[in-house]
């Protein structure tokens, strides 16, 4: 049995690397004496080799085919396969692996077939032990560097590829310029970007892409000599694009320089060398489209978006320069500062949309009346503001209001909808008015705001008597902020009937403030300028905890079985925080909320309908109900049917004081009375004042009222006396009804 088969190795398999961490070469030892091939292993053996041995050419093909050599020991003259088979097989397979033939036999023509064949050497038995040394590590050097070679060509050419790849699908034009300026190499980007293919640009001058409004600057950044920091950086240029002078495109170039070091000239003890220019190498990156956002934020950024007229910051700065040419002619100039009356009911009435476009038409509208010199803008909202320069005298800018007043009361066309606006004009005139942009803006916008105290739809020139009106405005809306840290408002109550045993069964609470030097304020004063100065909130914070103390004091006198109904502000329900300021009011003073009914009215739905229901539904499956405040007085009242939890309908006082005789016929009051009867729902009368009214209600089916006839509102000690002075049968549930 041949000792040095196929398994015979010098090392384990494991045991793979050198000392140095390179793979160890892997021999295959091929010999049918097994005496030489003994020797032969022995030799080569621990010197860093793995070997595989073979004793037929049966052994070595398999051998060859399973595992990679690096070298090949061959002796030609096997029992069944010679050795040039092997090496043909060798060949055919594309097996890379070096060989180097031992043969004994001494006729020329087997060292010519080894060395066709492709053999490193050809060793004549018997040889040296240094010779076979010498050549193994000679092969197994060559080899080593030639797999190197291979390597770093390979790396080269997927360098060279990758660059290529990478110029090529670079977002940017990269191009070399020869001394001339013309082009010597161009990516393929031009041609996605200009239309220019490679061959067509290459050795043309580079003027030819320049637009000719920018040759001069192109002069000198594409011609750019220097190096480093000083080389030209981010030059704006247009270039043209292939399909036509008309359209054409901007774009950042990076220049560079391309500097050699030329052949120096030798002088005795010194060499000098200087460096030749050679050409330029640039990026050109393509900025069309930041350019055209440019332009496009830039007119956005001094442009109302809406109706494309000039924001208030370019306003601004028209007016200014309006004021200095005045100055300097000394002649006048108005300002006129425009609101639109009756804008935020179609607004909220048709939606924002349709009121978009109603700004949009109006814009249009008052555009058409100016001259070419004047400039008319938005501030916001339904607000515009105008400058007239270089008037004559004041009738000028009056005859312009005027205009602008008989253009805006033909109807605007919405879709069918024909709606009728009008307008309130406020207007200061230069220097008369005021000498600064803001002055004047302020005492044009005091002005327009006294049309509106007026009954709006005119115009009127600024007055100095105007200020004390504005003043009243922001000393009443410090008094009622102060009002809240100094607890001057309080809530009065009007007791609510039943009309069969004549008993308390609700109240309405009606909020008042005990002005210092006024005395007592009535809502209707307060709180629609409460809405309007961002007020409401805080006083509708204050409303809840003050009607949960107010119950705490019912509790003591039996009152546990009172709901509840609070009318609040379409802002505050609006707030997102409004479920959970009223939960946690209820929790802090103990109140059931089964004793709450909360009060909704069109503006409500108007508003924001589905963040609405939303709140409402979250307090019903609390336990709280809701009722429908002024029913009948809105078009979409019989909405809030379908859409809202609906508990209890309030019939609006302006219906039942058309009741002037119990034996009449009020269609829209039993209309009401009929839909809460066959819904099932609660029914509340408001405003009843006479004998009358109550008795033709009570005659229809509605037994719970409220009005005049019974009790005025009273403050919260008055109120407890009178609900201490009577017994509360047992079932009943009252309703007390309140209103901010």
């Amino acid at each position: 049995m041949n000792p040095f088969s196929a398994s015979a190795t010098s090392s384990s398999p494991h045991d793979t690397q050198t000392s140095l961490g390179i793979d160890q070469p892997r021999l295959l030892l091929v010999d049918d004496e097994p005496r030489l091939l003994a020797s032969l292993y022995e030799l080569l053996q621990g010197r860093g080799y793995q070997l595989v041995t073979a004793a037929t050419g049966g052994e070595a093909l398999a051998h060859l085919a399973r595992l990679r050599f690096d070298l090949v020991l061959l002796d030609l003259r096997l029992p069944d396969i010679g050795g040039h088979e092997i090496m043909d097989f060798i060949n055919e397979k594309g097996i890379d692996a070096d060989v180097i033939v031992m043969s004994g036999e001494v006729g020329i023509d087997a060292a010519i077939g080894a060395l066709k064949r492709g053999a490193y050497d050809y060793l004549r038995k018997p040889y040296s032990r240094e010779e076979l040394l010498k050549t193994v590590a000679n092969a197994l050097k060559q080899r080593r560097l030639e797999q190197a070679n291979a390597r770093i060509a390979s790396q080269l050419e997927n360098s060279e590829k990758m660059y290529r790849y990478l110029v090529d699908s670079s977002p940017d034009i990269i191009y070399t310029l020869n001394h001339e300026g013309k082009f010597t190499f161009i990516n393929d980007r031009a041609y996605q970007l200009l239309g220019y293919k490679r061959e067509e640009l290459i050795g043309q001058h580079y003027s030819i892409l320049v637009h000719d409004e920018d040759q001069e600057r192109a002069r000198y950044v594409f011609n750019e000599r220097r190096v480093d920091e000083r080389a030209s950086r981010n030059v704006e240029l247009r270039l043209k694009c292939h399909a036509g002078a008309n359209q054409e495109r901007t774009f950042n170039n990076t220049l560079m320089t391309i500097s050699l070091n030329a052949i120096g000239m030798h002088v005795p003890d010194q060499e000098v060398k200087r460096l030749e220019f050679y050409g330029t190498y640039g990026v050109a990156r393509d900025i069309t489209d930041r350019k055209r956002a440019e332009e496009v934020i830039s007119y956005q950024a001094y442009h109302d978006i809406l109706t494309d007229l000039p924001n208030r910051i370019l306003f601004k700065d028209r007016l200014g320069l309006a004021v200095i040419q005045a100055k300097r002619k000394q002649t006048e100039l108005a300002v006129m500062f425009i609101d639109l009356d009756r804008f935020k009911l179609v607004n909220d009435t048709l939606g924002h949309v349709k009121g978009d476009e109603l700004l949009q038409q109006a814009a249009g509208r008052l555009k058409e009346c100016l001259r070419k010199g004047d400039t008319l803008a938005r501030q916001g909202g339904d607000e515009f503001t105008i400058v007239l320069p270089e008037l004559r005298d004041r009738d000028d800018a009056r005859m312009v209001a005027d205009k602008f007043l008989e253009v805006l009361q033909e109807p605007f066309d919405l879709d069918g909808h024909a709606v009728h606006i009008s307008a309130s004009i406020g207007i200061a005139v230069y220097p008369t008015h005021g000498e600064s942009i803001d002055e004047l803006l302020r005492h044009a916008d005091i002005a327009m705001y006294q049309i509106k105290g007026q009954g709006k739809n005119g115009h009127a020139f600024y007055d100095p008597s105007m200020q004390d009106v504005s003043h009243q405005k922001i000393a009443l809306e410090q008094s009622l902020r102060r009002a809240l840290e100094n607890d001057e408002l309080e809530m009065y109550y009007q007791p609510q009937i039943d009309a069969i045993s004549g008993r308390i069964v609700g109240a309405e609470a009606l909020m008042r403030w005990n002005h210092p030097t006024r005395g007592i304020v009535s809502p209707g004063e307060f709180l629609p300028f409460a809405e309007e100065n961002g007020l409401m909130l805080p006083i509708s914070d204050w409303m809840i905890g003050a009607l949960c103390r107010d119950m705490l004091q019912w509790k003591n006198i039996g009152g546990n079985q009172v709901r509840l109904s609070l009318n609040l502000s379409p802002q505050y329900l609006d707030r997102g925080d409004f479920f959970e300021k009223m939960r946690g009011a209820l929790l802090r003073y103990g109140i059931a909320p089964s004793q709450i009914e909360v009060e909704i009215t069109e503006n409500i739905c108007i508003r924001n309908p589905q963040h609405a229901i939303e709140q409402l539904n979250k307090l019903g499956q609390l336990g709280v109900s809701v009722a429908i405040d002024d029913f009948g007085t809105g078009y979409s009242s019989l909405a809030y049917l379908h859409r809202f939890p609906v508990h209890t309908i309030k019939i609006d006082q302006s219906f039942v004081k058309e009741i002037h005789d119990e034996h009449g016929h009020y269609p829209v009051v039993l209309a009401i009375i009929s839909i809460a009867r066959g819904l099932g729902l609660n029914l509340i009368a408001e405003g009843v004042e006479t004998e009358s009214q109550a008795r033709y209600l009570r005659a229809n089916g509605c037994l719970t009222m409220q009005g005049y006839l019974y009790h005025r509102p009273i403050p919260l000690g008055r109120f407890i006396d009178v609900l201490r002075g009577q017994t509360l049968p047992a079932g009943v549930t009252n309703v007390l009804a309140f209103q901010a």
